[in-house]
């Protein structure tokens, strides 16, 4: 995209959902932003969080990386600091770790000798290296299509084991006013996948949130 475009873009932007939403953007200015989110996800450009979510401005604290990479406590940045204040500062009640089909870095965490010549990349991979082990042990025997998707669903639930070892998410997870969600979106279809802890894989989200309806239900009932 040219440069021209996205100045363009902004243009637009101002006169038109800029202008419509005048109040709320005054709000945000005025009051700061106040999200229940915390939504890591890839930097992969064909991922958009607010698209996908339909969430408004001040909705998501978003933190995006080379293949939404959870990191471990030793390896302080951006990702680690922002988890930190979404937790500590913003005390958001969900946190979504968000993975996508055809997902570049997923596939350098298989095949890390593609990485040679990206040596900080293959660093910063290499918090995902559980996710290639993972894969030769239990998944030997899928084809290369399935073992795509299946490395893509592994690498979320690696990173939400990682999101536990946070002090302010572990001690916000056991008093009970945190949860944790595993997303995978599909960029052919526009789906949605959510881990379901009960069936114990991917399912798609209209289904994980019935499933989680119906299972409120049940509890309640006398």
């Amino acid at each position: 995209m040219e440069l021209r475009k996205l100045v363009k873009g902004i243009h637009s932007f101002q006169r038109g959902f800029f202008t419509t939403h005048k109040e709320l953007f005054e709000k945000l200015a005025t009051e700061g932003q106040n999200p229940e989110t915390l939504f890591i996800t890839c930097s992969d450009s064909r991922v958009v969080p607010n698209l996908i979510t339909g969430a408004a401005p001040g909705d998501l604290f978003i933190v995006r990386n080379v293949g939404n990479i959870v990191p471990g406590l030793t390896l302080a940045g951006g990702t680690a600091a922002a988890i930190e204040y979404a937790t500590e500062v913003l005390e958001v009640k969900d946190i979504v770790v968000c993975g996508h089909t055809q997902c570049g870095a997923v596939e350098a965490i298989l095949n890390p000798e593609k990485l040679s010549a990206l040596p900080t990349v293959k660093r910063w991979l290499a918090e995902a290296s559980t996710v290639r082990d993972i894969l030769d042990h239990r998944y030997g025997d899928l084809l290369p299509a399935e073992r795509a998707i299946v490395a893509v669903e592994e690498n979320v639930l690696s990173q939400l084991e990682h999101l536990r070892e946070y002090p302010s998410v572990s001690t916000r997870l056991e008093a009970g006013n945190l949860k944790l969600s595993g997303w995978v979106f599909d960029i052919a279809t526009g789906q949605v996948f959510e881990f379901d802890p009960v069936e114990m894989q991917f399912v798609p989200l209209s289904a994980a949130e019935e499933a989680d309806r119906t299972s409120r239900t049940a509890a309640a009932m006398p």
